[in-house]
C-alpha cells in the first residue's frame, strides 16, 4: 500500500518572491537597478550588498496587495534595514484577465469592448490605440470631424484620469478632503461621457472607421462648463498642495529617478517628463490633429515625487488649453468614414433596403476582413506610451494583439524610486507612479 503524502497548499509564488539576501545572486541586485539593461547605470554600492553587514539587520515584508495604498492588487516585497527600504520586488498578476488572448476571438469591430477595460481610468485612450492600429492595416482615412471628436474625448479623459490621480494621491498623503474634491470634478466629465456615449466608463465609442455617434446637442456648452469649473478648481488644488509645507516635505527629494535610468528602463509619461525629458507623443510623434494645436510639454527637473505631481498639474492645465482650442476649431462633417467595407449602413436604410439589412447583419456577425500584415501604433495615455501591436492573417479577427502598457513598464522604476526611502514614504512613491493594475495584468 502506498504511503500517503502530506500535501500543503499555499499562495507562495517562488519564481517571483524576494528571497533572503544570503540566497540572492549578485546579478539579481544589478537587475533590480536596470544595470543588466544598460551598463551606464551603476550597480549598488558594495557596502549596500555586504551580506555580513546587513544580514542580521534586514527583514523582508509584504506591502499589499490591497487598496488604496498599492492602488489595486499590486504586491510589493520590501527588504528593510530598520525603516529604510533597500530592495523592492513587484509581484503582479492578481488581476490577470487575458485580454490580449481574448482579442484573437473577437472581430475588429468587437475589439473595442475588450481593450476599453484595460486602463479603466482612461478607456477612450485604449480604444484609440486599437482603432488607429486597425485603420493602419485597413489603409483608410478618417473625416476631419471624426479625428477631432476623438481628440476631444481623449483629452477630456486625460482630465478625468489626472483628477482621479490628484484625489487618490491626496488620500495617500492624508489630505482626505482631496479625495472628495477630485472625484467631484471628475464627475462632471463622466456625466458628459454618459451623455455622449451612453455609459460613464468602458465606452466602446472610438471604433475602427470613426466614432460610434456624433457629439450630442449642446456639447459646446457642456464642455465650456467643464473647463470653467476645472480651471477654477485647479487654482484651489494649487493652493491646497503646491505651497503646503507638509506636502512638500513628504514629496521633495523623495523617490528620485534620473533621466538616463528612466530611459533605460523604458519609463514614459509624467515619470519620464519629471526628469526633464520632453518626450510626449502628442508633440514628438503627432497623431490625430495634435499638430494643429498650440500646447506645451510640461517637464520637471529633479525627477522626484514632487516633480511628478507638478507635471500632472501642468498637464491638467495644458489639456484645458487644448480643449478650448478644440471648441473653436471643431470641423463640420461626418463622424465616421463612408467606406462601406467597415461602416454599417445608416439605421434608416435598414427598414427600406434588403441589401442594407444584409450588409448590417454581415458586418455585426462576421466583421470586416483586414489585409495581412502587422503594425504598431502608439498614443500618449495619461500614464505614458500606450502601444497596440496587431498582426493580421487576412481574416476578420486579429491573429495576435499585444499591448505596450505604460503602467506595466513604469513599474520597473519602483526598485529605483523606493531604494533608500523610508517605509513611510513608500505609499507616496507608489502613488506618484500612478499604476493601473488592470492595464498591468490585462
Amino acid at each position: 500500500m502506498k504511503e500517503d503524502k502530506l500535501v500543503t497548499w499555499g499562495t507562495a509564488e517562488p519564481s517571483q518572491e524576494m528571497v533572503a539576501r544570503s540566497d540572492t545572486p549578485e546579478v539579481e541586485f544589478e537587475r533590480e537597478l536596470g544595470s543588466i539593461v544598460d551598463p551606464r547605470i551603476a550597480i549598488l554600492d558594495p557596502d549596500d550588498i555586504n551580506i555580513e553587514k546587513l544580514s542580521d539587520e534586514t527583514m523582508i515584508i509584504n506591502m499589499g496587495p490591497q487598496h488604496p495604498s498599492t492602488h489595486g492588487v499590486l504586491r510589493l516585497m520590501l527588504e528593510l534595514n530598520g525603516e529604510t527600504i533597500i530592495r523592492t520586488k513587484s509581484v503582479i498578476g492578481y488581476l490577470h484577465t487575458g485580454m490580449e488572448k481574448t482579442a484573437e476571438t473577437l472581430s475588429y469591430l468587437q475589439g473595442g469592448t475588450n481593450v476599453t477595460r484595460m486602463d479603466y481610468l482612461s478607456p477612450l485612450t485604449n480604444e484609440l490605440a486599437f482603432a488607429l492600429a486597425t485603420e493602419e492595416l485597413l489603409g483608410i482615412e478618417l473625416p476631419d470631424r471624426a479625428s477631432w471628436i476623438r481628440m476631444l474625448m481623449v483629452e477630456l479623459n486625460r482630465l478625468s484620469s489626472h483628477l482621479t490621480w490628484m484625489a487618490t494621491n491626496g488620500m495617500d498623503l492624508a489630505a482626505t478632503s482631496m479625495m472628495i474634491y477630485g472625484f467631484r470634478e471628475r464627475e462632471r466629465i463622466l456625466r458628459f461621457f454618459e451623455k455622449t456615449t451612453g455609459v460613464r466608463m468602458n465606452h466602446n465609442f472610438i471604433r475602427p472607421g470613426g466614432v460610434a455617434c456624433d457629439l450630442p446637442y449642446g456639447w459646446q456648452e457642456d464642455v465650456e462648463d467643464i473647463l470653467a469649473n476645472t480651471s477654477a478648481t485647479l487654482d484651489d488644488f494649487d493652493e491646497l498642495f503646491t505651497g503646503q509645507p507638509i506636502f512638500r516635505e513628504r514629496t521633495e527629494g523623495v523617490g528620485i529617478i534620473d533621466a538616463d535610468t528612466a530611459i533605460s528602463l523604458g519609463v514614459t509619461g509624467p515619470i519620464l517628463r519629471a526628469t526633464g525629458v520632453a518626450w510626449d507623443l502628442r508633440r514628438t510623434m503627432p497623431y490625430l490633429a495634435y499638430s494643429e494645436l498650440d500646447f506645451d510639454v510640461v517637464v520637471g527637473s529633479q525627477g522626484d515625487t514632487y516633480d511628478r505631481y507638478a507635471v500632472r498639474m501642468g498637464e491638467l492645465r495644458e489639456s484645458v488649453r487644448m480643449l478650448k482650442q478644440m471648441l473653436e476649431k471643431m470641423p463640420e462633417g461626418d463622424y465616421k468614414t463612408d467606406d462601406r467595407k467597415v461602416t454599417p449602413p445608416p439605421r434608416g436604410r435598414i427598414d427600406e433596403s434588403m441589401e442594407a439589412l444584409i450588409h448590417h447583419f454581415k458586418l455585426y456577425t462576421e466583421g470586416f476582413s483586414v489585409a495581412q500584415g502587422e503594425v504598431y501604433v502608439a498614443v500618449e495615455s495619461p500614464r505614458g506610451e500606450l502601444g497596440c501591436y496587431l498582426v493580421s492573417d487576412g481574416t476578420s479577427r486579429p491573429y495576435r494583439m499585444h499591448t505596450r502598457a505604460p503602467s506595466f513598464v513604469n513599474l520597473q522604476s519602483l526598485p529605483t524610486l523606493l531604494r533608500g526611502a523610508l517605509i513611510a514614504d513608500a505609499v507616496a512613491i507608489v502613488s506618484s507612479v500612478d499604476p493601473i493594475m488592470g492595464e498591468v495584468d490585462r
